[in-house]
């Protein structure tokens, strides 16, 4: 089968970039040619051959019609974007209705009221309606039960076309090859200190500045922040911040708790990787992540904003620092969300798809 694989933009460290190659190479080991629809954005040297066709967008509408016309000839339609209709659509990025309801409870007043003029915003409404309509996508990939819910929630879609089918890892890649103490030392973390990793971009969403003020207060701990983002005000003595790293392997290999106190992730492959290296997980329930873990034992869900519990999870894990036992189950857990099997269930809602 002709398989166009739909996603507009592109980013060198972006997790759906590397969704989208793993999948295309899987597709084509399977006998399909996949061919990727996207922007100008998307360097030819980053895809495996030479199937990509580029549209002219500068909004998301615009690249949704393009994206339309320019697939028209393929036996199916996968898509990373709201684009309205396709065949399948991926909602990677989770729900945007649902995620700007979470984020009002911790922004300022007005800025829900300045979203209502903002053309982007509105774009992605329209978008995401059209998607999630009857003649929008026939089937949706969720990747977590909470996207799911979310989506028959707020919109008028059949539940039997949502299949929910949670991210996976290269396991293979889960072991830096760095030596631990030296790359602590490198990020400045005192032998005496517990390593608390962070990791992501988009901080608001992300939660950092909870994390940062958990950890401030915890006198054996130092806060590893691995992303890119703007932190405004001082920063207290016992956080780094060490900008976006390409490789995250050796700094999971270093660390000894993994922090990801979400508003809203649909399902973050940060915490899968932390999880395959044996770091216990502190996040929210607002991660699609955390449906996988069991509270307690391969680390501690809490509320998002709640900032006691969050430094009480984190105190309980810093105490927990060099437990074997505790590393073993979280890499036991992780074992069963592997890339492959990722890859075999998307294959088979792709022949779904196209009836086969």
């Amino acid at each position: 089968m002709k398989i166009a694989l739909i996603r507009r933009g592109y980013s060198s460290s972006g997790g759906a970039e590397s969704y989208l190659r793993r999948l295309a190479a899987g597709l084509a080991t399977a006998g399909h040619h996949p061919v990727l629809v996207t922007t100008g954005d998307w360097p030819l040297s980053a895809w495996m051959n030479d199937a990509v066709v580029r549209v002219d967008a500068r909004t998301p509408e615009q690249f949704a019609h393009a994206t339309r016309r320019v697939s028209a000839n393929c036996d199916v339609v996968f898509s990373m974007e709201r684009i309205g209709r396709c065949d399948i659509y991926r909602a990677g990025d989770g729900v945007h209705r649902a995620w700007q309801a979470r984020r009002r409870a911790f922004e300022p007043i007005w800025k829900p009221w300045l979203r209502l003029f903002n053309r982007k915003n509105a774009s992605l409404l329209r978008l995401e309606q059209d998607t999630f309509s009857c003649e929008g996508a026939r089937w949706v990939i969720a990747n977590s039960d909470m996207v799911r819910d979310e989506i028959l929630a707020n919109f008028d879609y059949s539940k039997e076309r949502v299949v929910v089918i949670r991210n996976g890892y290269d396991l293979a890649r889960s072991n830096g090859t760095g030596d631990r103490n030296m790359v602590r030392a490198l990020n400045h973390v005192p032998n005496d200190h517990a390593m608390i990793l962070f990791a992501g971009s988009g901080w608001e969403r992300k939660g950092l500045r909870f994390a940062v003020n958990a950890v401030k207060t915890i006198p054996n701990a130092t806060l590893v922040v691995a992303g890119k983002g703007t932190w405004r005000g001082p920063l207290p003595k016992n956080v780094r911040l060490i900008g976006p790293v390409a490789d995250m392997t050796d700094l999971y290999t270093a660390a000894d708790v993994f922090v990801a106190p979400t508003i809203y992730d649909p399902f973050s492959n940060a915490c899968l990787e932390a999880l395959a290296a044996g770091l216990p997980v502190v996040t929210t329930d607002a991660n699609g992540f955390s449906e996988i873990l069991s509270d307690g034992v391969h680390g501690s869900i809490i509320r998002p904003g709640d900032d006691g519990a969050l430094k009480s999870a984190l105190e309980h894990w810093v105490g927990q620092r060099g437990n074997m036992t505790v590393r073993l189950v979280c890499r036991t857990l992780a074992q069963e969300y592997s890339e492959d099997r990722n890859l075999r269930s998307t294959l088979d809602v792709i022949n779904h798809a196209a009836g086969r």
